[in-house]
């Protein structure tokens, strides 16, 4: 449930929403109701057999042995024009002005082909991976034709709205976010996402642009490119990627470079009290290589080289850190490095927990990560340093439809004390279904850190009735609990509308960046709107809060207002 950073990317997101009312805001609001897609319509196919009279299910023809025949693409537009609740003139012309997505990019997210047997394992993870790329509205999978062992797929998708042209605007903290952008995520129905974007918030503004192909070459191969300009620096990142896309993949690959030059900032109390100039020059290549899925795991090996250079400057016109804070001291490490990945299969599709009436997939299995790299002076690093990280999480289903989450993860570097830096983090989420319209949620997250920049909590961070950055140390423990409520309400048929009341509670401290404020753990309670913008494809859900701290001091406001987006609920 992170909040995503609303910069130009995420200002930008917003608009795809406002794109889409201005399309249909004339039709007047229509029941809720879900897309014809959903209703699946019937499948006219030949007999599997004259007793049966319908098509076996994927389980019976995996059982049967049966072969993947033809493989047929449905790739649908974004409003079902049969569907006489969508069969209005606008709904026609947003159809008409959208480049459906074409056959190709579909064919390649595929995990089986022709001439295969059926796996239903298989089947369900390609639905799994289409569904989390945006640029689809939903998607099925459907035997349509059977006979002599042979089996006919058809691969039906209905697409989202892509072009996000606009401004946008947003507050939290205290703080005020706008921007405007022209962003395509399905570029001719290519699934290239270009686009321009330019913002402004608290700490800067610039100018963005973004360049990325997913689904290069092979169709598992990604492409990305950035450059921002930026009114105290720049950013620049290229990479190239085939990743290990699917449990069975055997190989990955990629290469990635960046360089990025910003004013940094050191808080007090949500006040900036020291400014310096951070560059950071990164660069990594690694390689992978897998056995596959073997009895329900999956274990990824990895091996590569990684570059950073982390330079600090404080500048004549710059507010300096006045001790004891202090800017970090200057830093390059070039690190062979090994990594290892375990990934169990065991996923859970549900709705109605951090989106509104979308399918969402959680990971019930284990998933584990390690990475250990060395830095050496032989090669020019600063010292001779262990670099480490590694995660885990699991999932438990718990009685009643109750489930709980743990992750946990830990990064470092080790060797030379002035340089020791260190993160443990850790995290309990719970969700708990009363009735299939509300959910209860209770998310418990910790930090520890070791680092020059300490750890920061209030506004978009965490306790949404103080400013942004109010507390700041080395420690932090949050604590969010919310009642959540699912609507059927579909107005336009564009929007899911949803609603929470909330509790907030906790606490940054310790350390030499600890703020005056952080003498006293703080919380807040407040209610809030959820709007889910169905049919575009950044697809991210709109909160509109009031938040009330319950022990301010007199120079924190009665409540704060924030109107945000993130990924979640």
């Amino acid at each position: 449930m992170e909040a995503t950073r609303v910069g130009a990317a995420d200002l930008a997101r917003l608009l795809a929403a406002g794109c889409c009312a201005a399309i249909a805001c004339s039709l007047g609001p229509a029941a809720a109701q879900e897309p014809a897609l959903e209703r699946k319509a019937p499948l006219s196919a030949e007999s599997a057999s004259p007793s049966a009279g319908k098509i076996p299910s994927f389980a019976e023809l995996e059982a049967a042995g049966a072969v993947i025949g033809e493989v047929r693409i449905d790739n649908r537009n974004i409003f079902d024009l049969t569907d006489e609740k969508e069969n209005g003139i606008l709904y026609r012309a947003a159809n008409a002005i959208h480049i459906r997505t074409q056959d190709w990019v579909v064919r390649r997210q595929l995990l089986f082909k022709p001439g295969e047997r059926v796996s239903v394992r298989l089947i369900e993870e390609t639905e799994r991976l289409m569904r989390s790329n945006r640029i689809f509205y939903d998607v099925s999978i459907a035997p349509v034709g059977y006979r002599d062992g042979v089996v006919d797929i058809e691969v039906r998708t209905l697409d989202t709205w892509t072009l996000e042209p606009g401004g946008s605007a947003s507050r939290a903290g205290g703080v005020n976010k706008t921007g405007a952008a022209v962003l395509d995520s399905n570029a001719l129905g290519t699934g290239v996402l270009i686009g321009a974007s330019r913002f402004t918030d608290a700490d800067r503004k610039g100018t963005q642009y973004r360049v990325s192909m997913p689904h290069a070459f092979d169709g598992w191969t990604a492409i990305d490119y950035l450059h921002a300009q930026l009114s105290d620096g720049e950013t620049r990142t290229a990479s190239i990627a085939r990743p290990f896309y699917a449990l069975d993949t055997r190989w990955a690959a990629g290469l990635s470079t960046s360089t990025d030059t910003r004013i940094d900032f050191l808080f007090s109390n949500g006040v900036k009290v020291a400014q310096y100039r951070h560059r950071q020059d990164s660069a990594e290549a690694f390689g992978g290589w897998s056995e596959g899925l073997v009895n329900h795991w999956t274990h990824r090996y990895s091996a590569g080289l990684g570059y950073q250079k982390d330079t600090y400057t404080v500048e004549p016109d710059l507010p300096p850190p006045v001790p004891p804070l202090q800017i970090p001291p200057d830093q390059t490490l070039v690190s062979p490095f090994f990594r290892y990945e375990l990934v169990h299969d065991n996923y859970e599709k549900v709705k109605n927990r951090d989106l509104i009436e979308r399918p969402e997939y959680f990971a019930m299995g284990t998933q584990a990560s390690v990475r250990l790299g060395r830095a050496l002076t032989g090669l020019g690093s600063t010292q001779n340093l262990w670099l480490y990280s590694a995660s885990a999480s699991d999932g438990f289903r718990l009685p009643s439809n109750r489930v709980l989450l743990g992750s946990t993860s830990l990064s470092g570097q080790t060797g030379y004390g002035q340089l020791d830096r260190y993160l443990a983090s850790g995290s309990i989420r719970f969700y708990g279904h009363p009735t299939s319209r509300t959910l209860t949620f209770v998310s418990l997250s910790g930090d520890i850190l070791k680092d020059p920049n300490p750890l920061v909590l209030g506004g978009d961070t965490g306790l949404r009735g103080y400013p942004r950055n109010y507390q700041t140390g080395d420690r932090r423990v949050l604590l969010n609990v919310e009642e959540r409520v699912y609507t059927d309400w579909y107005p336009f048929r564009l929007f899911r509308v949803g609603g929470a009341v909330f509790y907030d509670w906790g606490r940054a401290w310790s350390g030499p960046g600890e703020s005056p404020s952080s003498a006293r753990w703080l919380s807040n309670v407040g209610f809030g709107l959820r709007i889910l913008s169905a049919r575009s494809s950044f697809g991210n859900v709109l909160h509109v809060d009031f938040a009330f701290p319950l022990n301010r001091d007199p120079s924190i406001k009665s409540f704060q207002f924030l109107v945000q987006t993130k990924l979640s609920l």
